[in-house]
């Protein structure tokens, strides 16, 4: 393959990773552990509990310190979605590397999509029973 055609091939993977790169930078610099510093949860606002994304800013940040233990115990939802769009990542990429122009990110199924909302729903409600009280942010 020409080297403009490798070029273009990785253009969107390179770009998508510099974005989740630089967010992952502001979340690791600017301490979402410190109140108020990235804003609030609507949802928590108005109802004083925890939505399934409470605690998403904190993980990422712990992860970044590279503690995982805080990580899961700020949003364990948020680690793993984290850990997927990282594998899938480099797995576009890497075909991306090989010439595979086909190569996607991922791709959201409507049974996919309905499977994530529902596993967010569970996650989200199950942290607020008393067995899931060491999922709360």
């Amino acid at each position: 393959m020409a080297r403009g055609g490798r070029v273009a091939l990785l253009r969107e993977p390179v770009l998508i990773g510099s974005v989740g790169a630089a967010a992952v930078a502001a979340l690791h610099f600017r301490d979402p552990h410190v109140h108020g510093s990235w804003g609030f949860c609507p949802f928590l606002l108005l109802t004083g509990q925890p939505c399934p994304g409470c605690g998403g800013l904190r993980a990422v940040n712990d992860l970044t310190n590279g503690n995982v233990i805080a990580a899961v115990s700020s949003n364990a939802f948020a680690v793993a979605l984290v850990a997927t769009l990282a594998v899938a990542w480099v797995a576009w990429f890497v075909r991306r590397v090989r010439g595979d122009a086909q190569a996607s990110w991922f791709t959201l199924s409507p049974p996919v999509v309905t499977g994530l909302l529902v596993v967010m729903a569970v996650f989200g409600v199950f942290r607020l029973t008393p067995w899931g009280a060491w999922l709360r942010p």
